[in-house]
């Protein structure tokens, strides 16, 4: 695995946006899912890739809010999708099979991040069960639709933060010691791990995974858990914004645009540069480099990198975090 793991030079940079990785392609006939594609990343994913002329369906907890926001962006339609209700996602899942409609895109990229500790009703914490458990039932729901496209991608937007945390094997769901960060962190390490093992499972039926991490982007919908006083404390900390509020872009920083932010996961969705290479986490429009674990800190004049490291990616893991997640829907 970590073989695969290094640059393969895309000619793409931190700050290329989506419409710049997807220029003089036509994915015209091209069917996408794209997971909260109403808001923040995931609006800007959904606009770039009807730009280029796919149809994009976009899962919404509350599609009423969420086709305001679509208007004008044609090739779009809104399911409702609550990744915290297995029923919902059941649902969603059956209606596209049941239009016969072949997947070529699916991207996962609804999350959210910190806030105070919430379980859904069968008690799992809420960071992992949205960020991941949700998205993995998805995926295995749509599986047929995945196989029927003879060629899809699966595109798991995760983050840098999987360097705060591991799985916790033993308490996935802070049943003690709840930390809101370290729950984030092993959320976004679940998207790296379901990426790497659906990769082996699934390339033989043609069906590639990655994770993008799409840099820091101010003003998404990840934070919407957490009160606005304390999420425009911890932007000012981490130097994401000035004074005003107003957000501080610097790509090669991690701080970006939501155009320069969508463009990674796009790459992972659609770019030619990556036939024969999946099961790997990608940053800045590329394969990233593998890392070393490093404490994190997050002060304004700190570079925190966002390189993958061991645990993200490790194989044995990724295959037991598969046998877990199929025993969590299960119970």
């Amino acid at each position: 695995m970590t073989q695969k793991q290094h640059p393969i030079g895309t000619g793409f940079t931190a700050a290329s946006t989506a419409d710049e990785v997807l220029k003089g392609m036509d994915l015209s006939g091209r069917n996408v899912v794209v997971t909260g594609g109403h808001v923040g990343l995931g609006l800007e994913t959904t606009r770039a890739l009807s730009k280029a002329g796919a149809s994009v369906i976009v899962g919404s907890r509350d599609p009423d809010r969420a086709a305001p926001r679509l208007a004008g962006i044609e090739r779009v339609e809104v399911g409702r999708l609550d990744l915290l209700d297995p029923a919902s996602i059941d649902a969603f899942a059956a209606r596209l099979l049941d239009s016969g409609r072949p997947l070529h895109i699916l991207i996962n990229n609804a999350g959210i991040m910190a806030g105070p500790l919430v379980r859904d009703a069968r008690g799992y914490e809420s960071q992992f069960a949205t960020n991941h458990l949700g998205h993995f039932q998805l995926t295995l729901g749509l599986l047929p639709a995945l196989r029927a496209a003879h060629g899809a991608r699966v595109v798991n937007v995760t983050s840098g933060g999987h360097r705060l945390s591991d799985i916790r094997w033993d308490d996935p769901h802070f049943n003690t010691g709840y930390d809101p960060m370290l729950a984030y962190g092993q959320s976004k390490t679940a998207n790296v791990l379901f990426a790497v093992e659906l990769d082996r499972r699934w390339a033989g039926d043609g069906i590639r995974g990655y994770a993008a991490h799409p840099g820091i982007v101010v003003g998404t919908n990840l934070g919407s858990s957490m009160p606005e006083d304390q999420v425009l404390a911890l932007n000012q900390a981490m130097g994401l914004v000035d004074a005003s509020g107003r957000p501080i872009i610097d790509p090669d920083r991690e701080r970006k645009t939501p155009q320069q932010g969508a463009g990674t996961a796009v790459f992972a969705a659609t770019s030619p540069l990556l036939a024969g290479i999946g099961g790997v986490y990608l940053k800045d429009n590329d394969v990233s480099p593998l890392g070393t674990p490093e404490p994190i800190d997050f002060g304004v004049d700190q570079h925190v990198s966002s390189d993958v490291v061991p645990h993200a990616i490790d194989p044995e893991s990724a295959r037991r975090l598969w046998e877990l997640s199929e025993r969590l829907l299960k119970a």
